[in-house]
């Protein structure tokens, strides 16, 4: 402590460690309070967005294949990008159409960790799932805290009491980040936000619980900041007409990244088509300048980012927002290489879906949808015969799609092989409507028939998908009543979903004997777009002829079967819709179906029996699921088998009780 003096000792700041003629004792620990009080008058520095991360970002080991400090000069184009979201530059509105990996999400990161460093405030991150933003807090916003000195003093740890830190809420000083999914209303309209961080839009749902679109309701949220806002939208684009960030990108000045050629120099931006290789040799993979033509080896990529710039290719007339696009041919050496997207180019060849996945998540670019209905009479031409009634040998289970009519209910049966090849094998009316009791009471029986298979066992339906939009209440009680293991009440929804076409499911409320359920039932949301495409795509696949499949040629992936006994009249109505491109009142592209004539109940069983599919989970099982219902189907013994096993005639085993029975069969599935 200092001693006490006159007031009239002469004797300056005791912070300042100097005295004056009386010899004071200097305030314990005023050097360090010097330097406080000196820093406290330091302005923060006047950082961008990528300078913060150069200077304070950490990669972790657990979310980044290159963990350490954080290089812009890695992703140069990644630069321009990041300090549009910075407080000093006048952009609101920043939209990024990307291919997969080229360390947009990384940036988006950098964003995170800048604002709650530099400059707090209330921010939005939004996951196309709920369940998808508690993964990327798990793996992506705690790594980027833990290994950030400066980020880890503004967020206290989770663990601590009162902290503010929880799975989907980070609190600090003069702000919050708040993540959600698109999938929740509640989430979207839950605080106002000056920052919103828009992932992978193309992958929202249609509509955030029935309140409206995802990107709009979040949006909404910062109107308030007025021109303080910042939105970052960012994605990689799926479907021509639909996509969410193409739509953004072209309503705005859609900016491409232009490379210097190594040999002579010219500015261009680089195109899949340019990219030139031996046929069979993606080694050979070499980049063409469109300027001297000269070939571009994949060393020089380091080198042309580098001396990259941006350009607007477009006027807009919203100048709060920049849109920019790129492929993954930028990709820096070490990530994707031009003799990987060869590659993958050459493997995709014969596979609308591989071509598909190739534009969207390569290229960075859409893909155009063919909509266009099959002809209904070269499906008559290509129908095949086998026995009426019994499982053709490549059938390994079977689902049901079920039409609600106001007069009939009308089922289709499936059978579903590997690469999802499928045949017809019933089409079944039941009379009366869902007002007809005795209509649910045929509807129950077919679940417990059995079609005989080619190799000589029986199979039940696996799971029966039906449609809620006529008389949900009376589908609700009868699938309450039935059994939810074996039947989906399912709600279409327009528009595609190529990550998850069908959702669910949710509860909803039923009725048992008049008495109004909470939660009593379980819905399933189907976005019908992707399997009516899905469907007609399947259509028009090439078939081997009779002598390529004498000689071993196998039908590929997806083909549809259809039986010799299918009507003209159904025929039509499977492709009854056609899939057209319609102008929004904001002159933006949509695709929409349309009915080409009244009746397309064959198309919507099929939807739904598809539907059915995905539920069971045969999108995604491994090659040893599909082994064992080969097994169980083709190597079945004849007589008496085993408890357990199956038998040839379909019947239970001796002693087996016959709800022990379908709860084997079910176990297939």
């Amino acid at each position: 402590m200092y001693a006490p003096t006159s007031t009239n000792s002469p004797r300056s700041s005791p912070i300042s460690g100097e005295t004056g003629d009386d010899d004071l004792t200097e305030f314990e620990g005023a050097a360090d309070m010097l330097r406080a009080w000196s820093a406290g008058l330091t302005p923060d520095p006047d950082l961008t967005v990528s300078q913060w991360a150069d200077r304070h970002r950490r990669l972790s080991s657990r979310a980044s294949a290159e963990p350490g400090r954080y290089r812009t000069v890695r992703t140069p184009y990644m630069r321009e990008i990041m300090d549009r979201l910075s407080p000093g530059d006048p952009t609101q509105r920043v939209v990024f159409m990307k291919a997969a990996q080229v360390g947009a999400t990384e940036a988006g990161n950098n964003w995170i960790g800048f604002v709650i460093h530099q400059a707090p405030g209330p921010m939005l991150a939004v996951q196309p799932t709920v369940e998808l933003a508690k993964r990327n807090s798990r793996q992506r916003i705690d790594p980027l805290i833990d290994e950030s000195p400066e980020l880890r003093a503004k967020v206290k740890p989770a663990r601590s009491r009162d902290a503010g830190n929880t799975m989907l809420s980070k609190e600090f000083a003069g702000g919050i980040l708040i993540m959600t999914g698109a999938n929740s209303a509640v989430g979207l309209r839950s605080t106002p936000a000056r920052y919103i961080f828009l992932d992978e839009v193309d992958a929202y749902p249609a509509s955030a619980d029935e309140e409206g679109d995802p990107v709009t309701l979040a949006e909404a949220r910062s109107l308030t900041f007025a021109h303080r806002r910042k939105v970052l939208l960012v994605s990689t684009p799926t479907i021509r007409g639909l996509s969410r960030i193409e739509r953004e990108y072209e309503a705005s000045d859609q900016r491409r990244f232009f490379v210097p050629c190594p040999h002579c120099g010219t500015m261009q931006w680089l195109k899949f088509d340019r990219l030139r290789w031996q046929k069979d040799k993606p080694e050979t993979a070499e980049y063409h300048c469109e300027g001297c033509d000269s070939a571009i080896a994949e060393h020089h990529k380091t080198a042309m980012l580098e001396g990259g710039e941006w350009r607007a290719t477009a006027a807009t007339a919203d100048p709060r927002t920049v849109g920019y696009h790129l492929s993954a041919l930028y990709s820096p050496v070490g990530w994707m290489s031009w003799m990987q997207i060869a590659r993958n180019w050459e493997a995709a060849q014969g596979s609308d879906e591989a071509i598909k996945a190739f534009r969207n998540t390569i290229l960075g670019e859409t893909w155009v949808e063919t909509g266009e209905a099959p002809d209904w009479q070269r499906l008559y031409d290509r129908r095949e015969a086998w026995k009426p009634g019994i499982v053709p040998a490549g059938g390994l289970f079977l689902t049901a799609g079920a039409d609600v009519q106001k007069d009939r209910i009308e089922v289709d049966v499936w059978a579903w092989g590997r690469g999802l090849e499928s045949w017809l094998v019933d089409h079944v009316v039941i009379e009366g409507g869902p007002d007809r009791h005795e209509a649910w009471g045929e509807l129950t029986a077919l679940l417990d028939r059995s079609w005989p298979h080619e190799c000589g066992a029986h199979l039940r339906i696996a799971r029966l998908a039906i449609d809620t939009g006529y008389e949900a209440p009376a589908v609700y009680a009868w699938s309450r009543k039935t059994g939810f293991a074996q039947v989906a009440p399912v709600k279409g929804v327009e528009g595609f979903n190529r990550s998850s076409p069908v959702s669910g499911p949710t509860f909803v409320d039923a009725t048992d004997g008049g008495k109004r359920l909470r939660r009593g039932a379980r819905l399933w949301t189907v976005a019908v777009s992707t399997f009516k495409a899905e469907t007609y795509r399947f259509l028009r696949l090439e078939r081997p002829t009779a002598e390529e499949r004498a000689e071993g040629a196998a039908f590929p992936p997806g083909t549809i079967h259809l039986p010799t006994w299918v009507e003209s009249e159904w025929l039509k109505q499977v492709v009854a819709e056609q899939l057209v491109t319609v102008r929004t009142k904001r002159g933006f592209a949509k695709l929409e179906w349309q009915k080409l004539r009244e009746r397309n109940e064959a198309l919507d069983c099929r939807v739904y029996a598809r539907a059915a599919a995905w539920i069971a989970g045969a999108d995604r099982w491994p090659d040893e699921k599909w082994r064992d219902l080969e097994d169980q189907l083709g190597a079945v013994p004849e007589g008496n088998t085993p408890a357990g096993e199956i038998r040839r005639d379909g019947q239970a085993p001796t002693g087996k009780r016959r709800s022990d029975w379908l709860g084997r069969r079910e176990r297939w599935f």
